[in-house]
């Protein structure tokens, strides 16, 4: 396949354990279908090791490193941080992530409201503060947040993101993109239900967008109901590109030199 028509899926949890006993497979199918590179993306200190596990056995995966905002109750101590660091430091990271700032879900430690929302931007002010040092870009989490987390990140604006799964409204999308980040799309465009998402779509400059898949999450039209994979990532470049009026092969090459932008350390060569 030639390279302009190769694929990147920026968003894949294959630390998950939906994936444990054939990561192996789920890395050959994406491969057979033009999906040369898959970003792992990691919610806690454990997903980042095993994602710098599978960047290592496999050239086709690069790995990020994180706290997503729904697991930051889960550490005992400051170590998660210091750990944190050494990864983004000494191991070659793709970006900070995903983290960010999530309203939908209740809090998850048993504290008030206001509580838990105080300890995820903590958290999030934190790992921003990483990317900036390190000079490391970041994959964000935001839902029913989109507020919060625009106020936060003008507080980073040397800070390069991207806003992941991206499902908002075009006020929100205008606003990140005059703020310098990016927005990713996921097999909700595909979703008869997502009407609102396909009027927004069009309007963000293709320069400024990439595609990903969420897996094991968010399997696109006609995988609904399934887990979803890494190669599904081509039918949800082939709903962005008849958005566009463009051709799959543009919107292929368009999306995979984005990437290729925004992360480090993706190597060139990770189709040969």
């Amino acid at each position: 396949m030639e390279d302009q028509d190769t694929l990147i899926d920026t968003h894949a949890h294959l630390a998950s354990s939906r994936f444990e006993t054939e990561r192996e497979d789920v890395v050959r199918r994406a491969k057979e279908n033009g999906v040369t590179k898959l970003i792992s993306i990691a919610c806690d200190i454990e997903d980042a090791e095993t994602n710098l596990r599978l960047a290592a056995e496999y050239p086709e995966v690069a790995a990020t490193a994180g706290i997503h905002p729904l697991y930051v109750h889960e550490r005992d101590d400051d170590s998660w941080m210091v750990r944190l660091t050494e990864m983004a430091r000494s191991e070659p990271i793709a970006a900070i992530g995903e983290i960010g700032l999530d309203y939908f879900h209740p809090p998850q430690d048993g504290s008030t409201e206001a509580e838990w929302r105080s300890l995820q931007r903590d958290i999030f002010e934190h790992q921003l503060q990483l990317a900036s040092d390190l000079d490391l870009p970041e994959v964000i989490h935001q839902r029913e947040s989109a507020a919060d987390v625009t106020e936060v990140l003008r507080g980073f604006p040397e800070v390069s993101a991207v806003l992941h799964c991206f499902s908002g409204t075009l006020e929100e999308a205008m606003t990140a993109l005059e703020m310098g980040h990016l927005l990713s799309f996921t097999g909700s465009l595909t979703f008869p239900s997502a009407k609102e998402l396909r009027e927004v779509a069009p309007e963000v400059p293709l320069d400024r967008v990439m595609l990903e898949t969420d897996s094991p999450f968010l399997a696109p039209v006609p995988f609904r109901g399934k887990r979803c994979e890494p190669f599904m990532v081509r039918h949800t470049a082939t709903a962005l590109a008849a958005l566009h009026g463009r051709s799959d092969r543009e919107i292929a090459k368009i999306t995979t030199q984005n990437a290729h932008r925004f992360f480090r350390n993706l190597s060139q060569n990770a189709s040969s």
